[in-house]
């Protein structure tokens, strides 16, 4: 079914499909539409609990996915601070609770417009973390977030810009039930990892200094082969749904990253989210083959893509990478662009620079996105757009 609507609703919409059993969260800007919708679903299939605060939302779904039930939360910016400490325990659980973050600015000053730097908080905290850059993109990702949690027992952020796409209208196809429940059937949580009173167990005790680090590298190890996942989900998906590539020059699309350009470019944008749509409707499928520049997405923060950048690199040989952050670590650099240095770490002949934009909701214009073009002729490896 084809809808024209809001990017929360379809969210909205596209949660209910998943049929979680436990939704909770509390109210934050531009995360609101989405609770809201779900809020008032006359349903009896799932229990929703407006929650006292982020942190109480958190720890909600945390206690409800430990009973063996799917669940599910959203927040944004401040809210995702707040529920910061619950987010490390679900991940430590193992729990393969889904989340939304609408990504948003953190203060101070107050700003409730969209960058990257609210998810770019709990990068470390054990949670796979993937980008929607269109509204259908996110709907089809929550769908698969669940697929991906319950496989390997590790939760699962699913970013979408605030009001970019939260508040925009777009027509989406909203996946058909019966599909979903062939493709995400009821959740079965294996034995021994849920709380039950017939068969009592322990989650999350304490733990010494013998056994803590291996639990850790376990945790890591997983986060690792969850790439073979997320890439088999997606393929899965798109056969189930009979999924076709939007853009004509698509060359690579598995999960974690795509790209669309020509095969030997001059320069190759990176980026991650809605900012992929300004990229590529100022160089279009034919500006981009005749100025021989590519679009690189990258859908995966965490796990993080690095040996399908190397390949990628190694077989497309682009000669210049513009990063786009919105995003940064104070003090350092943009976020995603130290993600992509280490990867290309020793790639002799590749031109990496960074270019921090969008912060605060700060607009990017094609005009932003030519004068990046311009700017590789200076020997500035690092700029802020303003």
């Amino acid at each position: 079914m084809i809808k024209f609507q809001e990017g929360s609703e379809t969210i909205a919409e596209t949660i209910r499909l998943c049929r979680p059993k436990v939704i909770a969260a509390y109210p934050i800007t531009p995360q609101t539409h989405i609770v809201e919708s779900l809020a008032r679903s006359n349903t009896k299939d799932f229990e929703y609990i407006l929650a006292e605060s982020e942190m109480s939302a958190a720890s909600i779904v945390l206690g409800a996915s430990a009973t063996g039930v799917r669940t599910y939360t959203a927040t944004s910016s401040q809210g995702l601070l707040l529920m910061t400490e619950v987010l490390f325990d679900i991940a430590g659980l193992r729990l393969p609770v889904v989340m939304t973050c609408a990504n948003r600015a953190v203060s101070a000053p107050i700003n409730i417009w969209n960058d990257e730097q609210d998810i770019m908080t709990i990068r470390d905290a054990g949670w796979i973390i993937l980008f929607a850059e269109s509204n259908q993109q996110a709907a089809d990702l929550h769908i698969q977030a669940y697929k991906i949690a319950e496989k390997i027992s590790l939760p699962v952020a699913v970013c979408v810009d605030g009001f970019a796409l939260t508040h925009t209208f777009e027509a989406v196809e909203l996946r058909d039930q019966k599909m979903i429940d062939k493709f995400l059937p009821k959740y079965q949580p294996k034995k021994e990892s849920f709380l039950d009173p017939e068969n009592p167990v322990t989650l999350g005790g304490l733990c010494t200094p013998a056994t803590y680090m291996p639990i850790r590298k376990n945790m890591h190890q997983d986060l690792l082969t969850s790439k073979k996942i997320i890439k088999e989900t997606f393929l899965k998906f798109n056969n189930l749904f009979s999924v076709k590539k939007i853009f004509g020059d698509c060359k690579i699309s598995d999960g974690l990253i795509e790209y669309s350009g020509p095969n030997n470019p001059e320069l190759v944008f990176i980026a991650s989210g809605s900012v992929l749509g300004t990229i590529k409707s100022t160089y279009d499928y034919n500006l981009r083959q005749k100025n021989k520049i590519g679009v690189l997405n990258i859908k995966s923060l965490r796990p993080f893509p690095d040996k399908e950048i190397i390949n990628f690199i190694s077989k497309i040989k682009p000669k210049n990478i513009a990063v786009i952050d919105r995003s940064i670590s104070l003090g350092q650099t943009g976020i995603l662009f130290s993600e992509i240095k280490t990867a290309c770490y020793g790639k002799a002949g590749v031109k990496i620079k960074n270019f921090i934009m969008g912060l605060g909701g700060k607009n990017i214009t094609p005009k932003d996105i030519q004068n990046i073009v311009i700017n590789f002729k200076s020997k500035s490896e690092f700029q802020f757009v303003l």
